[in-house]
């Protein structure tokens, strides 16, 4: 193992041109959690560049030479002899000890309980992330963001590889099990969906055991390949479903439904802004903080949005809401309405625009 370490710590790191992301690495102690392919390794090699050759240590946890016992055995003394102010444990678990060194870096799809470590949460790009991958920012780019997604490795990769690529680094990264739920969770985006009734449609074509199904049902969402939106005061309601990123749906379903794809997307542009959303009915998202009620309307005209509001006047007065956004792929307007502002705003202007 010592030959091992002496190796990785001699390595010199290599990195094609880096993107920046709206998430950045200061001195501080980390674990950066994100699904495979977010970012994680390009963005903490980034940082590592930017230090003294000498001053770090970088393992990825994956290398199969790696033999856990003598690396939880050497690891300390090994930084401790060669002074290293910057250990960092890419594809991190937790059968690895943790060593104490200025600044430890940790790399994990799973949120570990270490109290130390401030949790830096990685997502896919978004789409103002995207465009620092593209060369003009007009129509084109947004086309080109339908057909990649937030993945930053899918711009390197060829159009016809696409989807056999993201097949495969799934395969890679998640069990048969996750992988089957996953697979159904993309043809049921933007739709109320339970683990439970997952496991009745699975059954039907495979023996499962329902625990096994709930317990990885909870791991792709805490792992955040899924991610779930409540009902505005229901917490017992069926929560709907939406996927991590958008080119998930295109490599694991061949079903159509371009307007539960445009709402996955609104979704996670609101996540990503850390804004508190709810789905109530005929409301995509309710955003009780700002008082807005959000709609995903990609081919809308005023006609269509004025009847969409007439049918979900109720709610907009019982709630107060001072603002309506329909966000559509090109249609751009300003609304007249008794009670509240409402707008029409193409989503490459919606999705940068704070």
């Amino acid at each position: 193992m010592q030959i091992l370490l002496e190796e990785l710590y001699k390595t010199d790191i290599n990195m094609d041109k880096f993107h920046y992301r709206k998430v950045f690495l200061s001195d501080a102690s980390y674990q950066i959690n994100g699904i495979t392919q977010s970012g994680k390794t390009k963005l903490v090699k980034n940082y590592l560049l930017e230090l003294k050759k000498s001053s770090y240590l970088y393992i990825d946890c994956n290398d199969i030479r790696i033999d856990l016992i003598n690396l939880n055995i050497e690891l300390a003394s090994f930084c401790n002899i060669n002074k290293i102010d910057t250990l960092v444990l890419d594809n991190y678990n937790d059968s690895i000890n943790i060593v104490n060194v200025p600044q430890l870096i940790i790399c994990c799809e799973i949120s570990y309980d270490i109290k130390f470590l401030q949790t830096l949460l990685l997502y896919p790009l978004d789409y103002e992330e995207f465009l620092a991958y593209e060369h003009k920012y007009d129509s084109t780019a947004l086309n080109h963001f339908f057909q990649l997604g937030g993945f930053p490795s899918m711009h390197k990769v060829n159009s016809d590889e696409r989807v056999t690529y993201i097949q495969k680094t799934l395969r890679l990264a998640l069990n048969e099990m996750e992988l089957d739920i996953l697979i159904f969770c993309s043809k049921m985006i933007a739709q109320k969906i339970s683990a439970f009734s997952i496991y009745e449609r699975l059954k039907v074509n495979r023996k499962i055991s329902k625990d096994k199904l709930y317990k990885c049902f909870d791991l792709l969402y805490k792992k955040k390949y899924i991610h779930q939106l409540q009902k505005f005061n229901h917490t017992k309601a069926t929560k709907k479903i939406y996927l991590c990123d958008i080119s998930l749906k295109y490599a694991l379903s061949i079903d159509k439904n371009f307007v539960r794809l445009f709402e996955n997307m609104i979704y996670l542009e609101l996540l990503k802004s850390k804004k508190e959303c709810f789905y109530d009915d005929g409301i995509d998202f309710y955003l009780p903080n700002n008082d807005e009620v959000i709609l995903g309307m990609p081919f809308a005209d005023e006609r269509s949005l004025f009847k969409k509001i007439e049918a979900i006047e109720a709610f907009i007065f019982t709630h107060d809401i001072k603002k309506i956004t329909a966000v559509t792929l090109s249609r751009e307007a300003s609304l007249s309405h008794p009670l509240s502002k409402v707008e029409m705003i193409p989503f490459d202007i919606w999705a940068i625009g704070d």
